[in-house]
């Protein structure tokens, strides 16, 4: 099998295991009970946290661990827009891009249901890139919080966020952007971005699934969202998952060390295989933008066939991907990311997405390229159009 859907989750690296079992056996203790074991556990929950604190370039109070991702979007874009409109009622606007994750998207429309937000969308041009003169053209005196993704998870197109966030200060607003797809190929260090919030999860680096980090500037406001105990400096309650924050830490200072070798040679992978696509079925069409994408991710879309028919395809060839829309299998519903950079909806649902991780190779590429090709051409001669 050739697995090419790290965007989806990657698989747990041996190294983040052996971190994590003596947390999931011996070392079991609850971090905040006051002996022997739960010494231990607070150490290496304190340990972990300096970790990602020094991948982030922050101080260590201000990371939370999470349960992921999706909880960390939630905790970011909620969190901060209730505690700013709590300070004061006129902030009652959030803007998000066109193409955010559901974590963020469905937080702002939670927001606008419940809490009276107006939610204010920046468009995308065609290759899925907020402008920062598309950003500005949206920000108004009422606005709480701007949240723009790092990079996207179906097209990897990489938004300018540093001059995003930048934009977004002048006018008093704090930043936040889901890094999810970026960290472990792109640099997050949170001062040379200038954000003020910033959520990964584990298991697109080599973590196991359900945890995650949500980075807050020290002073920003910030409103529960899970009450109880009080842990993790009061911004999410309950007993901390100690084995999951030492296996992320690990997975993350991990992909930060191999970052930028990673990054170039898979970069290169991908391009070679971009032209192999390209010349091996000439109408399939290249999403998101040529040059400023994740090293990881290649979107096609193939005019004439249907994407989950050539999903299906390729996974009899042994090769694992995933359908751009990123929808269930068998749905018809276009993705709106693809559709929110102008492609028609009928194209947009022959859309298949192609992600790395770092140890994919050549040989990897090539044999899902030649398999690319053979899967649309039995798609159409079966007419799964």
């Amino acid at each position: 099998m050739i697995f090419l859907d790290a965007a989806a989750t990657t698989p747990v690296r041996r190294e983040v295991l052996d971190a994590m079992w003596p947390y999931l056996t011996g070392e079991f203790g609850n971090p905040s009970s006051h002996h022997s074991l739960g010494e231990t556990a607070a150490a290496a929950l304190s340990g972990a946290r300096a970790a990602v604190a020094g991948v982030l370039g922050c101080r260590s109070g201000e990371v939370t661990f999470t349960s992921g991702g999706t909880e960390a979007d939630n905790l970011a874009v909620k969190g901060i827009a209730l505690a700013r409109q709590a300070a004061d009622p006129v902030l009652n606007r959030v803007v998000i891009s066109a193409v955010e994750h559901p974590a963020v998207e469905e937080s702002a429309r939670y927001l606008e249901r419940f809490h009276g937000f107006a939610v204010d969308v920046v468009p995308v041009d065609g290759t899925g890139l907020v402008s920062p003169e598309a950003l500005e053209a949206v920000l108004r005196p009422e606005t709480a919080l701007v949240s723009v993704m790092y990079a996207n998870n179906e097209v990897g197109t990489v938004q300018p966020i540093a001059r995003l966030a930048a934009l977004a200060h002048s006018c008093g607003i704090p930043f936040h952007t889901d890094a999810v797809q970026a960290a472990g190929w792109l640099s997050v260090d949170v001062k040379a971005l200038g954000v003020d919030a910033l959520s990964i999860s584990g298991h697109k680096l080599g973590a196991p699934k359900g945890c995650g980090v949500l980075y807050v500037r020290g002073r920003t406001r910030i409103e529960p969202l899970v009450h109880g105990g009080g842990q993790e400096r009061g911004r999410r309650s309950g007993t901390e998952n100690v084995a999951g924050a030492v296996g992320l830490a690990t997975a993350l200072t991990m992909a930060q060390a191999q970052q930028l070798q990673a990054a170039e040679r898979v970069a290169a992978l991908r391009d070679a295989f971009i032209a192999s696509v390209l010349a091996g079925v000439p109408e399939a069409v290249l999403t998101g933008h040529s040059t400023e994408r994740l090293p990881s991710v290649a979107s096609f879309c193939f005019p004439g066939t249907s994407g989950e028919s050539v999903l299906l395809e390729l996974e009899r060839r042994g090769v694992v991907c995933s359908s751009g829309s990123a929808c269930a299998a068998g749905s018809d519903a276009p993705s709106p990311v693809l559709t929110a950079l102008g492609i028609e909806a009928e194209v947009a649902q022959t859309a298949v997405r192609f992600s790395f991780d770092s140890s994919v190779t050549a040989l990897d590429l090539e044999t899902a390229a030649q398999g690319i090709r053979d899967a649309v051409a039995s798609v159409r001669s079966l007419g799964l159009a």
